[in-house]
């Protein structure tokens, strides 16, 4: 397979640069847009809510869709730490959790330091949240932002009710900082930093890699009214598993958890479709800024020459089984959306196969000719080779895993899902062909009983052979900190 790979990584890569004056120039550039907290099913083109997203529908259009490209966990209640951390290092989750990230960014081992090595320059602005400096590991950094924008006491537990809403925080008051904090709405920021870098990338030789994090669409869920208001509560659908409570969310992930806290308890319609109707507002505005980045690239005169990455770091519930943020197994959570746009990358391609939204840092690294040494993630590239063994497709990564701290695990298989709640003794089973909304829970079905021990049996086999710190589902024992 390896040498297959290879073969086709080439022929890529050779195609990709024919025609170039010189060895540098003819290496592609790789553009990649990261959301926050963008669950898969937030684009318009993909059927599955009513939301605008014209430009990442073009997008999606141009170039390969992958519709189940998961995270693959979190050691910590800010998902997004473990999720980039990954993204960064190329390691697994338990990998990139121990990994000392000073010294491997001393050791020019980070995603950014490969491509600079292999003659790239590197340009990141945006939400950053890994523990080294970005602007230590990227040639240029700008406007590097923190984990979240600042949230305040009156974003939370809202809305109660109508007058709840009419007298208190509303997504256009710059007065509550945020994303407006400075003046200008942070998604706004990094479409200017990227249409600047690129007009200046229009005159340069060496190929660029582009790193463009927009901290969109996490809470607070902050757009310009215009945007808010081409969302009107009716035309906001409920989710369809809506649940006022999970029944396991305080074992699971506590009610207390900063992310469950944006929503009243129980959970409402009225708040769901607010909340909803914000997320939609803060997706919509941010595709327009996406917009603006891609004509940009255009205007380059660069695009015929460059890969365009967009995917997210994880999910969101918003509403999805009675949870609101990231913290959980079900698909809304871990599922991201995930495009790959560029030469040779058929239009309008979409493909099933599971990968990781990591997957694009081998992917990336072999179309540039860098080391991958110690990547654990796996090349995409073979999707884009028509002629590559179909088991290098469907067999890109037999199972899928995800983790939550000591609380949650999950195996996805074949069309089913195992969920694992370990401290309180819960598992649930889901038939995800005839279930996609993870509604029935077969799992205390007698008729699935081999289904659960399969699944339990291989999830525990990925547990070990991922130095997870849970030694068992049964005993709970986590070793985590």
């Amino acid at each position: 397979m390896k040498r297959i790979q290879s073969i086709a990584i080439a022929a890529l890569v050779a195609l990709t640069l024919a025609g170039s004056a010189s060895a540098e120039q003819t290496k592609p550039n790789i553009l990649f847009i990261f959301a926050d907290d963008m669950s898969y099913e937030t684009i318009g083109a993909y059927g599955l809510l009513d939301i605008d997203t014209p430009h990442l529908d073009e997008l999606a259009k141009r170039g390969m869709t992958f519709s189940h490209a998961y995270n693959m966990g979190a050691w910590n209640g800010a998902v997004c730490v473990a999720s980039r951390t990954m993204l960064n290092t190329g390691k697994f989750v338990w990998n990139a959790k121990s990994t000392n990230l000073k010294s491997y960014s001393q050791e020019n081992r980070m995603w950014s330091q490969r491509m600079g090595a292999a003659g790239y320059d590197t340009y990141m602005t945006g939400k950053w949240h890994v523990s080294v400096s970005a602007p230590s590991v990227f040639g240029v950094a700008k406007h590097v932002r923190a984990g979240m924008p600042k949230q305040t006491p009156a974003g939370y537990n809202r809305p109660k009710d109508e007058e709840d809403y009419r007298n208190g925080w509303k997504p256009w008051d710059k007065k509550y900082g945020g994303f407006w904090q400075g003046g200008k709405h942070w998604s706004e920021i990094v479409a200017d930093d990227g249409v600047e870098y690129l007009k200046q990338a229009s005159e340069a030789d060496k190929p660029f890699f582009m790193y463009l994090a927009f901290n969109a669409a996490h809470d607070p869920r902050q757009a310009p009214k215009e945007y808010v208001d081409r969302y009107p509560l009716d035309r906001i659908e409920m989710p369809e598993n809506f649940l006022p409570e999970y029944p396991h969310a305080e074992a699971i992930c506590g009610k207390n958890l900063r992310d469950e806290k944006l929503m009243p308890y129980p959970r409402t319609e009225y708040a769901v479709k607010v909340n909803r109707q914000e997320y939609f507002a803060l997706i919509t505005h941010m595709d327009d800024q996406i917009g603006r980045i891609l004509d940009a690239l255009e205007e380059s005169g660069k695009a015929d020459n460059t890969y365009i990455f967009f995917t997210a770091d994880h999910g969101l519930s918003v509403g999805h089984h009675g949870l609101v943020g990231k913290q959980n197994m079900y698909d809304d959570s871990v599922r991201v959306p995930f495009m790959m746009v560029g030469p040779n990358v058929k239009p309008d391609s979409k493909l099933e196969a599971p990968i990781y939204l990591q997957d694009i840092v081998p992917t990336s690294l072999e179309l540039a000719g860098a080391d991958t040494e110690g990547v654990d993630f796996k090349s995409l590239l073979p999707f884009l080779d028509e002629d590559a063994p179909a088991s290098d497709k469907t067999e890109h990564y037999d199972s899928v895993y995800s983790s939550y701290i000591g609380t949650q695990r999950m195996i996805s298989k074949d069309g089913w899902k195992l969920i694992s709640y370990p401290k309180i003794g819960v598992t649930r089973l889901f038939n995800l062909t005839k279930d996609p909304q993870e509604m029935n829970d077969l799992a205390a079905n007698p008729e699935y009983a081999a289904q659960v021990k399969s699944l339990t049996k291989e999830l525990e086999q990925q547990m070990d052979d991922l130095g997870d710190p849970m030694t068992s589902l049964t005993s709970a024992d986590y070793q985590g900190k």
